[in-house]
């Protein structure tokens, strides 16, 4: 068997690799905190492949074969992810080899880099068909310890997954909640005004302080782990950048003067999802934005507060009241509406545009089951998502 000149270059690039994807995979499934170092091949994954995926589906013209292309991305964005980690670690290895002078026997094969990728790849996964093996000490060391990590990783991946979708259900149980509280797609407008009843500034004030922990839910997890970001909700009109807005509008309505309201539950709620959003706008790259349009125009701001009024809820009026309630917007509305259009969602508007039904309404076997209503009788299958 003809010796192999060592290739030391190439070893030293097989431990870079090995140790960036490591290294890589490590902050993205074990370290529970944000990583601030800019270089990250997660970070870089992730920017190129959404960046490319987005523009991708801006050319579907129909808008649920769209949504749904978009929801497919998180989920699937994973499992790729763990591929490239996969073959980073191949990869490095089959260069450790190969520096180390492709001491290999090989049935039948020739000696040479395809071989030592072969035997890595092999070992990463497991397979221990035999039919190549180390024969000096270097490799036997390097095969033992490709065994350990390919177990070690794959351990991981079974646990992470799990984490992942657990978290991701947890954050969806309000956003599911707020649909009969706040209409759909949720605004401020509708929530305040389905909290007109008597006793409801009791529930205002429970619905607050839930969201409050929702949002230190929402920013620990996400910074950790911003694949959840990309994952949508099961509805269309309904996300969490969606949710959080409108909490956030509801929060600045209270803020600024809400007779009977409960304003100090309204600033805890308002300060701890004001430091989601900015946390993950810095996350994410997503510097603040200026809105293209005003979200609640003069017009509509009168137009809630008659409601509310009609309601026997009182929101201040006059300069300094809207004076107030601008400056809790320029608290927050850049952050999400740069979220918003870096992950290809919309914001909810500050009250309902026209009359809608709720996700909990609607049905595409609205006959079968006796209702009535037009509205709903013509739905098809999938308009209910």
């Amino acid at each position: 068997m003809p010796h192999m000149i060592p290739a030391p270059g190439a070893f030293i690039a097989g431990v870079a690799i090995f140790a960036i994807v490591l290294w890589d995979a490590f902050e993205a499934i074990i370290l529970p905190r944000r990583v601030t170092r800019r270089f990250r091949l997660t970070r870089l994954f992730y920017r190129t492949t959404w960046k490319m995926w987005r523009l991708l589906m801006c050319l579907i013209p129909q808008r649920k074969t769209r949504e749904a292309l978009l929801g497919f991305y998180g989920p699937s964005s994973l499992l790729v992810l763990v591929g490239v980690w996969a073959v980073g670690l191949v990869v490095g290895f089959g260069l450790m080899q190969f520096g180390a002078g492709s001491a290999v026997l090989a049935s039948g094969q020739p000696q040479g880099f395809a071989t030592d990728l072969y035997l890595s790849g092999t070992t990463f996964f497991t397979l221990g068909l035999g039919d190549v093996v180390p024969r000096s000490g270097l490799a036997r060391a390097l095969v033992v310890a490709e065994a350990g990590f390919g177990f070690g990783f794959l351990a991981a991946i079974i646990g992470y997954l799990p984490f992942i979708y657990g978290s991701f259900s947890k954050r969806e149980v309000n956003i599911s909640l707020l649909d009969s509280r706040a209409g759909t797609p949720p605004t401020a407008g509708e929530l305040l005004r389905r909290h007109s009843y008597e006793h409801g500034q009791e529930a205002l004030h429970e619905l607050l302080q839930a969201w409050e922990l929702w949002c230190a839910e929402l920013m620990e997890s996400h910074l950790s782990y911003p694949v959840l970001a990309y994952f949508r909700s099961q509805h269309d009109n309904q996300s969490w950048i969606a949710a959080l807005t409108a909490i956030l509008d509801t929060c600045a309505l209270v803020k600024t003067g809400l007779e009977d309201a409960c304003e100090r539950q309204a600033e805890l709620t308002f300060a701890i999802a004001r430091h989601a959003v900015v946390d993950l706008s810095q996350v994410f790259g997503t510097p603040p934005s200026p809105m293209p349009h005003d979200r609640l125009p003069a017009k509509e701001l009168r137009q809630l507060r008659d409601t509310l009024a009609q309601h026997g809820m009182k929101l201040a009026d006059g300069p300094e009241a809207d004076a107030k309630l601008a400056v809790f917007r320029k608290m927050y509305e850049p952050y999400v509406y740069a979220l918003a259009s870096y992950l290809n969602q919309t914001l909810p508007p500050w009250i309902p545009t026209g009359k809608l039904k709720d996700n909990w309404q609607t049905t595409a076997w609205a006959k079968s089951a006796g209702i009535v209503d037009p509205d709903v009788t013509h739905a098809h299958a999938d308009d209910h998502f």
